[in-house]
């Protein structure tokens, strides 16, 4: 999304003669690294969030170690969770794969919580030398820009996030979310990104994507996100970049005539072989998925709490078969199920071939080699290949009992419609 006139004006004379001096990537890449430059704005073109994450990468290590970045982008619908984080905790993988919006699923390099980014949000990232790195300084820019805009209630809270203060459905004043932080150290490089939300469209529909089925069944390592009421600013993109833009050039000194201190960067960096490398891997299977950290999936002892109520995640029908997995790097290492004794002959010598473990009433059956074992989540398609269902009174599978089709819900596979993944 381009900037208004009235930053590119400061930025530049204008618009075109920015444009005139269109820099192929071998110029951004002289801009980046130009170490007479010790404070640079890059104002993004692309809405590619995994194009915008590598740039971002980029800038974190070729700037000079001396230097300050604003790097200021917008992303098409996706959901971000941090580097440590387990989509299948964290994402409603059904409702983003089958929803008519193309919502894509991003793992950033950086540590943090879970994020939902679209048109109606600006990205700020802030690359400063590690010693002189603080979590509130930036944050505080970005609220000082807020203010300059009218938006007076704005304030850093503890958590480093900014919030604003305003009145919930009953009238009771409460600090509402509108930009989230995450970070990236280095010995001498650090980084500092959020995600202001100013005018989302989809603000009401962002829970159904962050809701995770299968999370009351996971045990895991790694980093879950904190959840917190959300609100729009409500002011213009244009106006907030220019804000922002402003501030830090304040902070740093830059003098309106400087204007090699200013670049628009667009589709062009992908050609940066550094960029390319980056964004192949934030595209790859193995590091949206592989990168998750060890968890266990069981259906045993599952309870309903206040906290994680069950619901209808786990039908009663299903409550007695009992499913369990340990996944390390997104590939499955142990799997068990118990249908006790609900399912027939035949399906149990395709389970005995399909499952590391099985157990049928009070016999064990030996662990054996399986197909699932070694399999990669993400990469089972459908659970009902390898789950049966339950045998009914007659004898015959009984459709409604399908452990399968439940399986296919928490994980989001199926290609069901995208209601039949919201619990």
């Amino acid at each position: 999304m381009a900037p208004s006139r009235g930053l590119l004006f400061r930025l530049r004379p204008s618009i075109q003669s920015i444009k005139s001096q269109c820099r192929r990537y071998s110029q951004f890449v002289a801009a980046a690294t130009d170490p007479t430059l010790k404070a640079r704005v890059f104002i993004s073109q692309t809405t590619n969030p995994y194009l915008n994450l590598s740039i971002e990468h980029y800038l974190l290590q070729k700037t000079p170690a001396d230097s300050t970045v604003l790097f200021l982008y917008a992303n098409s619908p996706c959901v971000v969770i941090g580097r440590n984080q387990n989509p299948w905790i964290e994402v409603n993988l059904g409702v983003l794969r089958n929803e008519k919006l193309d919502v894509k699923l991003v793992r950033r390099r950086s540590g943090g919580g879970t994020v939902f980014h679209d048109e109606g949000n600006v990205n700020y990232s802030v690359i400063c030398p590690t010693s002189a790195f603080n979590r509130d300084k930036h944050a505080e820019m970005v609220v000082r820009a807020l203010k300059s805009l009218g938006a007076e209630k704005a304030r850093v809270n503890e958590r480093h996030d900014i919030v604003m203060d305003k009145g919930d459905k009953e009238g009771i004043l409460k600090p509402f979310k509108v930009s989230g932080s995450a970070y990236k150290l280095t010995r001498l490089r650090s980084l500092h990104h959020g995600t202001c939300l100013l005018s989302s469209p989809n603000l009401q529909s962002i829970s159904k994507y962050l809701r995770a089925p299968a999370k009351p069944f996971i045990k895991a390592r790694g980093v879950d996100s904190v959840s917190s009421p959300i609100t729009n600013v409500g002011v213009e993109i244009s106006k907030f970049r220019e804000a922002v833009a402003s501030e830090f050039r304040s902070m740093y000194g830059i003098r309106p005539e400087a204007s090699d201190s200013f670049l628009l960067v667009d589709e062009k960096a992908r050609e940066v072989p550094e960029i390319a490398q980056g964004l192949d891997e934030l595209l790859s299977d193995d590091w949206i998925y592989g990168q998750t950290p060890q968890f266990t999936f069981s259906t045993e002892n599952t309870t309903t709490t206040a906290d994680e109520p069950l619901t209808s995640a786990w039908p009663t029908i299903l409550r007695e078969c009992e499913i369990g997995f340990t996944a390390k790097h997104g590939r499955l290492t142990e799997v068990s199920v118990d249908f006790k004794g609900r399912v027939d002959e035949p399906s149990k010598l395709t389970l005995r071939k399909k499952l590391s473990y099985i157990s049928s009433g009070p016999v064990e059956m030996k662990q054996m080699k399986s197909p699932l074992i070694n399999r990669e989540l993400h990469k089972i398609n459908d659970w009902e290949e390898v789950l049966p269902p339950f045998s009914g009174t007659d004898g015959e599978p009984d459709v409604d009992a399908s452990p399968g089709k439940t399986m296919n819900r928490l994980f989001g596979v199926g290609n069901y419609e995208p209601s039949v993944y919201v619990g």
